[in-house]
């Protein structure tokens, strides 16, 4: 699919037109379990206006959901979220946030479908809600990085306990960020790409 065409389609505003010397397209999805700021990290880097399915939580969700923690928290994705990020001048990000709930991880295979690589969002509060994230990306081998979003009531670990926590190989960057945070939320991706990077070039290349 030609992706300057496919978002044509949409009907874009001029604003978030595709950039005219745009070559290249990869898309990264962001994951993570409940409440841990995945539709924020899309939105505060979106250089277009994002795409969200957020609906408000009701009385159906109670005893499915797991809320611990972030109890609160009024609405949630559904769906996804969707943004996209010019890297440079010739090469665009498009961002999907997926859905946290484990009733809604049946999207995932969809969402996962192309996707270059994906960085795991995780809240110091509550990381046991990203173990089954990670074993999801480690099954499908798509490669990934850790975020830890700074909640200010959450607490700070050094970045070896949170890596032994998560069970994570030295090679996974663990990144720390603020997802409200445009430049932030950027480094993040950044990261991901570089990463990307070093695992394309063979080892002892130069």
């Amino acid at each position: 699919m030609d992706f300057r065409s496919s978002e044509q389609a949409l009907g874009p505003r001029s604003e978030d037109a595709l950039p005219a010397t745009a070559t290249a397209a990869v898309k990264v999805v962001i994951v993570g379990g409940f409440g841990v700021g995945k539709t924020t990290l899309v939105g505060s880097v979106s250089e277009i206006r994002p795409l969200t399915t957020e609906e408000t939580m009701t009385q159906a969700g109670i005893g499915v959901d797991d809320t611990l923690g972030v109890e609160r928290k009024a609405t949630t994705t559904v769906a996804m979220d969707f943004g996209r990020i010019s890297v440079n001048d010739e090469l665009v990000l498009y961002l999907f946030g997926t859905p946290g709930q484990q009733r809604f991880w049946f999207l995932w295979r969809g969402l996962f479908e192309g996707a270059l690589g994906a960085v795991v969002l995780v809240d110091t509060r509550r990381l046991e809600v990203s173990f089954d994230v990670i074993g999801r990306l480690e099954e499908r081998g798509v490669p990934f990085i850790v975020a830890v979003n700074t909640f200010p009531d959450a607490p700070v670990y050094p970045v070896e306990e949170i890596r032994g926590a998560l069970d994570l190989p030295e090679s996974v960057p663990i990144v720390e960020c603020d997802a409200r945070l445009r430049d932030s939320s950027r480094d993040v991706l950044m990261t991901l790409m570089r990463y990307l990077q070093s695992l394309a070039v063979p080892a002892g290349a130069s």
